[in-house]
């Protein structure tokens, strides 16, 4: 666990009082910049603690006397698993529900978006001449021996076929689900940035990968041969018939008991305004949740982003089923 206090910049009397407790689930250096800046704008403090994992478990086992005023996490079943623990409190003001649109927050306020990372197919450049795709041609037999995804059972994915169950029913998924198994290169393995490698080896023409990756890899950060595996892709946008881009998201909730719930929402207010947006979305290499703000240019390169309007509660909801599915059709066997 690492307690980091950020951002200790000269306030007023009053200003230096106030703080604001965050648990985070992210490392807190990819939330650093937002933390820093809310601090230079506002003179409230920020006090972050990194809970790798059991961040509702803990928060429910402080109860009442619980400091954390925030609740930050990646991916939304996670979102959901603070609010069914009864560790969140409903918020809802004209700015953060100007600011984010419906599907990306809940609806009775419990939990809003922050960043956004979508889930895309890499190419190989010189096989795969289409410029567009759908989830559901994953599974075309056109792609047999062609593809590479990381476990069935990891959230990213797990993500996506609860989406493919909202769009299509239980059914369908699960005969999506063979369709795609039937065509794998290779066992369903590894994570997502091998997909990228495994087309440049040859393996695959085709592989299941979130967007920030793409900017990872291009940006150098993970070293000199990601840089060459980012660059060697190429990048679609799929989506689902008659919707969008599936995403997944990194939100934030105000805590049950936040003993400083006026610079909570100060705070989650802040985040999503048009600036400290481009920041923390560069910061991550993630889209932001405003139409707005702007975008890392890496990962504007990637081309529009039509984000699918399913409900990610719903999706969220059909979670357990997915994971079900994945087992059924033995997809990681």
């Amino acid at each position: 666990m690492l307690l980091l206090a950020s951002g200790l910049l000269p306030a007023t009397t009053a200003q230096a009082q106030q703080v604001v407790n965050i648990y985070t689930t992210r490392e807190p250096g990819l939330a650093a910049p937002l933390f820093e800046a809310f601090t230079k704008a506002t003179g409230i403090e920020v006090k972050s603690v990194f809970i790798k994992d059991g961040l509702a478990e803990r928060v429910k086992a402080e109860g009442a006397t619980s400091p954390a005023d925030v609740l930050m996490t990646v991916d939304v079943g996670n979102l959901l698993d603070v609010v069914d623990a009864g560790v969140t409190q409903p918020v809802e003001t004209p700015a953060l529900k100007a600011a984010i649109p419906a599907n990306l927050r809940d609806p009775d306020g419990n939990w809003y978006a922050l960043s956004l990372r979508a889930r895309l197919v890499y190419t190989a450049k010189d096989v795969v001449k289409q410029d567009a795709i759908t989830y559901e041609e994953l599974a075309d037999p056109k792609w047999k021996g062609k593809v590479c995804i990381r476990s069935g059972q990891h959230p990213y994915n797990i993500g996506l076929v609860a989406a493919f169950i909202v769009h299509h029913g239980e059914e369908k998924a699960e005969a999506w689900l063979r369709g795609v198994k039937a065509n794998l290169a290779r066992k369903a393995a590894g994570g997502d940035r091998e997909g990228a490698r495994d087309i440049l080896g040859g393996i695959c023409d085709i592989a299941v990968g979130n967007s920030y990756y793409v900017g990872l890899m291009r940006s150098g950060k993970g070293g000199a041969d990601q840089k060459k595996w980012g660059d060697g892709i190429g990048v679609l946008l799929p989506t689902f018939e008659g919707g969008g881009t599936h995403v997944n998201v990194s939100g934030a909730a105000v805590a049950k008991n936040a003993p400083h719930r006026d610079a909570a929402i100060k705070f989650l207010e802040f985040a999503v305004s048009p600036a400290m947006q481009a920041v923390y979305a560069k910061e991550n290499m993630e889209y932001p949740v405003i139409a707005e703000a702007s975008i890392d240019p890496i990962i504007a390169d990637l081309g529009p982003l039509k984000v699918d309007p399913a409900s990610l509660v719903a999706i969220a909801k059909n979670r357990k089923r997915a994971s079900e599915l994945v087992d059924k059709v033995g997809f990681d066997n």
